[in-house]
């Protein structure tokens, strides 16, 4: 299974989404779960050191040379069944993005794809080739219009709530035309683990129960 996770703006939490997913599926999972970072942002989510390896960017430039396991080289492990597979340094090529989302759908282990909000080609191809495409967004009119004119289409939506917010779900879904299956509520204990690199060891609770409907 691949799951891929994007935003139609920047700050809406695709990353904390997607890596709460992604260790939702690795705790479920006998063989565990990838995170696929295309954003650059996950090691620093998950609390790791920024990895030195060639990474996704690498794999994609390589050109259909690379060996059978050069996904598997590129992974890091970070901790209770997750392994990250890390975005890389340089420009991410297009034109072999749906060959990796097929590599990556193809693997025994449920994939969680960080596409982050630069929906250029690369991320576009790579989420219409992927099982689900889940928007990340916050309850807010620019990023659902965004949405509703972004060149993928979502097959489900994660809400991230923020005070004061006038829009609702209902709205969410008139708007994109598809269901709302998470809602990730604003709670300091997300932004504390977070910030202080545990949530691969303290996923909080409220972060947890949120997503666990969607993996």
């Amino acid at each position: 299974m691949l799951l891929a996770c994007w935003s139609a703006k920047g700050g809406a939490g695709t990353t904390v989404a997607a890596a709460a997913l992604a260790l939702s599926l690795a705790r479920r999972s006998r063989a565990g779960a990838v995170l696929a970072d295309l954003a650059g942002d996950g090691a620093a989510v998950l609390g790791l050191p920024d990895p030195d390896s060639p990474g996704l960017a690498g794999w994609l430039a390589a050109g259909d040379d690379v060996p059978a396991d050069a996904l598997a080289r590129l992974e890091v492990g970070a901790g209770r069944g997750l392994a990250l597979l890390p975005r890389g340094a340089g420009a991410l090529g297009a034109e072999r993005a749906g060959v990796l989302a097929a590599l990556l759908d193809a693997g025994v282990r449920p994939v969680v794809a960080d596409c982050g909000s630069d929906l250029g080609a690369t991320t576009v191809g790579f989420l219409r080739a992927a099982d689900r495409s889940v928007l990340v967004t916050r309850l807010c009119y620019l990023a659902l219009r965004r949405a509703v004119t972004a060149p993928v289409a979502a097959t489900e939506v994660v809400i991230v709530h923020e005070l004061g917010r006038v829009l609702g779900r209902a709205d969410v879904e008139a708007a994109v035309r598809v269901p709302v299956l998470a809602e990730i509520p604003a709670d300091p204990a997300i932004a504390r683990a977070v910030d202080a690199g545990l949530l691969t060891t303290r996923l909080p609770r409220s972060l947890e129960r949120a997503v666990r409907h969607v993996a």
